[in-house]
């Protein structure tokens, strides 16, 4: 790998962006980009895991994403079931699994699974996969307020202990770090309501490959571009 092993991201985002149009590109049903993504997130997540990243998380069905055609909901629920068959072998691997967002919209055989697999590696600390499914980072703080005031409201705190610290406790990534590199193929160049408070002093990088394209090599040039970069978090 190019990149200064030294300056490696201890948690990268990535904005899975594209398969549509890697599709339609090549005359592809919209169906066919999503499963060649799906196999880009397998090679990743194993590529991050190779190089030593400790916490990942993928940007799978935002909370927007419904709107999309039916046919392609019901395309990407189907792969994203696939995954979650096959997400034992990451398990196996000493890897953590948990899923963000709000599970209430999937069927029950989806749910159980998502909170089997969570469960099953709860204790494994090799690396941390987050895959944000039914996510959006504004739903997210506000799901992390209402944990809040329920505290309150029971007595368990005061608003005196509200601070940063508790808000992001409380988030869906609660126990992640917060997001160091937030990574965007596809040539669109904004977040998309994607892990807004935890990538408050993420380092942003945009490419115009496809995600179905996005490979090892590319993440080495995100990766170089990163340990370049001066992190001053507001300082001098």
């Amino acid at each position: 790998m190019s990149a200064d092993k030294n300056i490696l991201p201890v948690h990268i985002g990535f904005i899975m962006d594209g398969n549509g149009r890697w599709a339609e590109k090549k005359g592809l049903p919209r169906t066919a980009g999503h499963a060649e993504g799906a196999r880009a997130f397998r090679r990743i997540a194993r590529y991050c895991k190779k190089i030593g990243i400790k916490n990942i998380t993928f940007y799978a069905f935002s909370t927007e994403n419904w709107k999309r055609p039916r046919e392609e909901v019901n395309a990407i629920m189907s792969l994203f079931m696939q995954y979650l068959d096959e997400a034992e072998d990451f398990a196996k691997d000493n890897t953590r699994l948990i899923f963000l967002g709000d599970k209430s919209p999937f069927d029950a055989k989806m749910r159980e699974r998502m909170v089997y697999l969570e469960k099953a590696s709860e204790n494994f600390d090799e690396m941390t996969l987050a895959v944000a499914m039914n996510y959006g980072g504004r739903d997210d703080i506000v799901h992390s307020v209402k944990r809040i005031a329920g505290l309150v409201k029971n007595g368990d705190i005061s608003l005196s202990d509200i601070d940063e610290s508790l808000v992001s406790s409380l988030l869906y990534t609660g126990t992640m770090p917060d997001v160091d590199l937030l990574i965007r193929p596809g040539g669109e160049k904004r977040i998309s309501n994607f892990l807004i408070w935890q990538s408050s002093y993420a380092e942003f990088y945009f490419t115009d490959v496809l995600w179905p394209d996005f490979s090892s090599g590319e993440l080495d040039k995100a990766l170089k571009e990163f340990s370049s970069r001066s992190r001053r978090f507001g300082g001098v």
